[in-house]
């Protein structure tokens, strides 16, 4: 094998031939030059690795091809990997290890297919499916897990947080879980997880109620969407048509069994998903309770009170679910299944904006019946059970409408001041 210094000169003037050949470096030995019958030229260096020896197989490692790294920074990496193999390391295994390191796009995958089914509801597995599709795999999927560090998911929460805070703060939380996965799977440290560090915004929160008088609207347009109907002037988008019926039939009937759902919502304080994918086996109409299989904090019980107990009772009993949906899928056996409601948006838009109530989201509603509870003086441990809390914090954001305690002994203060005045 010819050997020379290895300088710019020399490695220009290196000719090709029929062969592949390789020239070593004089001075460094295991560090050369590899030419190739197309003229490429590449940096290598050659080792045996532990303890060497002659009947320890030579093994290549590649440095970079000539013209996109320097002579004398491929002289440098030889002499450092070459120092690293005179101490017992293998630098092929770390290329091999590199290698086959998944990008965050492929972790996150993984993850969601192996880990987050054992952990999460489908529900927040969607949602994670979203953030991670949507926000972080634009700004860090091609890169590899174990070189994201702190600065690269702080400039991707920054990105997003441009748009929505709330998002950003949602998305930080899913690369979080992507992370923790990673290092159970052993593929980067415990300690390493460039979501540290990285403080999420500041989320305002959002506290909406129902006063007695938006209550009694709200009741009004209800009432109106199962019998004579929504004006299409009140829909969230007008329906336009050639040729448009009379004034006073342009209206639009929504199904009993979607109004139900919406009052099911305002008297039970539940969840969107609980009612709407109650079963009648979770049913009790003769001790007055819903066992929920599984809903966000798991199995729970809810008290049915007088008016919910009326709306189930009312029901038609003709599928597995209380409140079905007009459409059926067939499973194999080419039988007709009856499927849920899938959402209650249309109608809940309808109704909210002919009551006068558009900034409303379904959601609150469960938090008007909290608070109409704590407002009552019930107690946050009484709201709490009925809601399906299994933190008391959680309920302590209804704390400043629980105001009897304080109300009776400001009654007190103030008597014993105005007797005190005459």
């Amino acid at each position: 094998m010819p050997s020379l210094r290895i300088t710019k000169r020399t490695i220009d003037k290196l000719e090709t031939r029929d062969r592949i050949y390789t020239v070593y470096d004089r001075d460094l030995a295991g560090f050369g030059v590899r030419v190739s019958p197309t003229g490429h030229k590449s940096f290598i260096i050659e080792y045996r690795p532990g303890s060497g020896g002659r009947r320890i197989a030579k093994k290549r490692l590649s440095i970079g091809r000539v013209g996109t790294v320097t002579c004398e920074q491929a002289r440098d990496v030889a002499r450092t990997k070459l120092a690293e193999v005179r101490l017992g390391n293998d630098p092929s295994i770390e290329r091999d290890a590199d290698r086959k390191m998944p990008t965050f796009k492929e972790m996150a995958q993984r993850y969601l297919h192996d880990e987050a089914p054992r952990r999460l509801k489908p529900a927040t597995i969607r949602n994670y499916e979203i953030n991670i599709r949507r926000h972080a795999n634009p700004i860090i999927g091609s890169l590899k897990i174990s070189e994201i560090v702190r600065v690269d998911v702080a400039a991707m929460h920054n990105a997003i947080g441009g748009k929505s805070k709330v998002m950003a703060n949602r998305t930080l939380e899913t690369v979080s879980a992507v992370f923790r996965h990673a290092q159970e799977a052993g593929l980067i440290p415990e300690d390493f997880n460039p979501t540290r560090g990285v403080r999420s915004f500041k989320e305002p929160r959002r506290e909406r109620y129902l006063s007695v008088d938006e209550f009694m609207r709200l009741g009004e347009a209800l009432r109106l969407a199962e019998t004579d109907g929504i004006p299409w002037a009140n829909l969230t988008k007008e329906k336009q048509s050639k040729h448009a019926p009379k004034p006073e039939n342009q209206t639009t009937v929504f199904s009993t069994a979607a109004i139900d759902a919406i009052r099911m919502l305002i008297f039970t304080g539940c969840r969107l998903r609980e009612i709407l994918h109650l079963t009648w086996k979770e049913v009790d109409l003769e001790r007055g309770l819903l066992f929920l299989a599984d809903s966000k904090t798991g199995a729970r019980a809810v008290v049915l009170n007088r008016q919910a107990h009326d709306i189930l009772q009312r029901q038609a009993r003709n599928g597995p679910f209380v409140f079905p949906s007009d459409q059926r899928e067939i499973d194999p056996d080419e039988c007709l299944i009856q499927k849920p409601l899938a959402d209650l948006n249309k109608p809940w838009r309808a109704v909210r904006r002919h009551a006068g109530i558009e900034d409303v989201r379904l959601h609150d509603l469960r938090h008007s019946f909290a608070s109409v509870g704590a407002s009552a003086g019930m107690g946050l441990p009484i709201v709490g059970a009925l809601l399906g809390h299994k933190q008391a914090a959680t309920t302590e954001r209804y704390a400043h409408l629980d105001a009897s305690p304080l109300r009776a002994a400001s009654d007190q203060i103030a008597d014993q001041i105005a007797q005190a005045m005459g």
